[in-house]
Formats: structure tokens, C-alpha cells, sequence
């Protein structure tokens, strides 16, 4: 399996990185109002003060708990990506679920760019559609975070790992990734809709994504069910193309699953080849 260990604590080490920087700036942007802007678009902005119990669960989830998933998704995928060192692998990743980020942000926001400001987090990595000096901003924060990854990994002591069947440890973070945002939205879906009684899809200006996130309680389980069973057929050495990318097709229609889906669809495209045995991440590039 991939060295996930050594991933969440690069990912873990970057998060605790960004939110020293994060205060610094959060700071400065609130001493002159015209930055703060710049620096919410780059995820580097604390819109909900500086003191209180609202502060710390902002920066921890916003940094720590997206630096443990960008670990663990960069850990699966370090033998994939393009490139000899770690930098850049990680710069690489992070400009890919940036790109990722845009396309669901546009499948989930139909009314853009009509509807002006849209930001969003996806594994620590901030996306913005607003304009082009604040998509810029988060491109660049986006692609800091990646190397910063990237760097720390190279400082960790690695450790061999015997890969069974490639694409395995990919299918395994995007069944793990799209069980957690099922189960949530599933638990919402049930308190609002089944106990108090709240309309699924409310007619408005978010039907849209009221309509995606209902899809993920019907339509993303049987994708997640489909990548569990991909998962499984790679442990046992047999490929998992099929199930994989259907899974994954299914779990990105909701847009809301796009990243655990585009995982799954990776996962079992990879999965595909001969398995292997190699040590991808027994060695520190220097």
C-alpha cells in the first residue's frame, strides 16, 4: 500500500504551516479592509475573527483536516504523477484538484458568472471564480500548498510499501473520501427532510444545488458501493476498471462527489495494469 502515513504528516505539517501564516495575514487584511478580498479568494482569510472557539474549528478544518486529505490523495497518487521529485509532484496535484475545484464550482453554480463571487475548498486547495486577480491568488496559494507538501514529504523518513495491484491505494482514499461526504449529507438529508419535513429540492435560485446534494443520498451510494467492490477485486490481485470507473462516474454526476469520483475513476484505470512490486516511495530525492 502507499505510505499514507508519511502523506497526512506532510499534509498535517503544511496545514499547520498555513494557519501561522493564515492569522498573519488574517490580521493585515483586517488592519486594511481593500486585502481582504485578495485574501479570502487564496484561503488564506478569517472572516470569522480572530478569538472565539468559531476561529479554531475554521482554521482546523480549513487547514489541518484538508492538509490530512490532500496527504492521503498525494500519497496514493505519488507513483502516478508526472515528474522525478516530490516538489513538483506535489505542484502538479495541487494544480490538478484546483482544476477540479473550477469545474465543479461551474457544475454546481450554473447561474456563473452572472452570480459573482464563488470560492470553495477542495483538499486544502482554494478555488475562486470571481475574477482574475483573485483566481490568480488562489492558484498560487493552491500551488504553494502542493510544494510546501511536496517539500515535507522529502524531510520524512520513508518506508518500503509492496503495491499489489497498481491503482489500489487511490480506489481505497476515494472510498474512503466519498463514504465520509455521504454519510454527512445523508444525516442532514435525514434531519431536514425526513424529521422536520423540509422540501428536498426548494424552488429558487439554489435548486440547483439543492437537486445535487439530494443526488448524493440516492445516486452516490450505489458509486461508492461500486468503488468499494473495485477496492476490494485489487486486493485480491484482480483488476477493477469496471466497477471503478462506473463508481466514479456515478459519484462525479453529483458534482458535490466529484473529487472521490475522479479518484475512483483513476483508481480503476490503473488498477487495470499487471500488478507490481516496487518500493515508489523507499527513496528521498534529494
Amino acid at each position: 500500500m502507499a505510505d499514507f502515513g508519511r502523506g497526512i504528516k506532510a499534509g498535517v505539517a503544511t496545514g499547520g504551516i498555513y494557519i501561522v501564516i493564515s492569522v498573519i495575514l488574517a490580521a493585515i487584511g483586517h488592519r486594511f479592509w481593500y486585502l481582504s478580498d485578495f485574501l479570502d479568494a487564496a484561503g488564506l482569510g478569517i472572516p470569522l475573527g480572530l478569538t472565539g472557539p468559531s476561529f479554531v474549528i475554521s482554521l482546523l478544518f480549513q487547514y489541518v483536516v484538508h492538509g490530512i486529505v490532500f496527504g492521503a490523495v498525494f500519497a496514493a497518487l505519488y507513483n502516478f504523477l508526472p515528474s522525478t521529485t516530490s516538489v513538483k509532484k506535489g505542484v502538479v496535484l495541487s494544480s490538478f484538484l484546483w482544476i477540479l475545484g473550477v469545474a465543479g464550482l461551474i457544475y454546481e453554480t450554473p447561474g456563473w458568472p452572472t452570480d459573482g463571487f464563488q470560492t470553495s475548498v477542495v483538499a486544502g486547495v482554494t478555488v475562486s471564480l470571481s475574477s482574475v486577480g483573485l483566481a490568480l491568488t488562489g492558484i498560487i496559494s493552491a500551488v504553494a500548498f502542493g510544494a510546501l507538501v511536496g517539500f515535507i514529504w522529502n524531510r520524512l523518513r520513508a518506508r518500503k510499501v509492496t503495491e499489489a495491484r497498481k491503482g489500489s491505494p487511490v480506489l481505497l482514499v476515494s472510498f474512503i473520501l466519498g463514504g465520509v461526504l455521504w454519510v454527512v449529507l445523508a444525516v442532514v438529508f435525514l434531519i431536514a427532510v425526513v424529521i422536520r419535513g423540509a422540501p428536498a429540492i426548494q424552488p429558487g435560485l439554489l435548486w440547483w444545488g439543492n437537486l445535487l446534494y439530494t443526488s448524493v443520498v440516492f445516486l452516490g451510494l450505489p458509486g461508492w458501493v461500486l468503488a468499494l467492490v473495485a477496492w476490494r477485486k485489487t486486493k485480491r490481485g484482480e483488476s477493477g476498471l469496471k466497477l471503478g470507473v462506473a463508481g466514479g462516474v456515478i459519484m462525479a454526476l453529483t458534482g458535490v462527489m466529484l473529487l472521490p469520483g475522479a479518484l475512483a475513476i483513476t483508481g480503476g484505470v490503473f488498477s487495470g495494469r499487471k500488478p507490481a512490486v516496487e518500493s515508489g516511495t523507499a527513496e528521498i530525492e534529494q
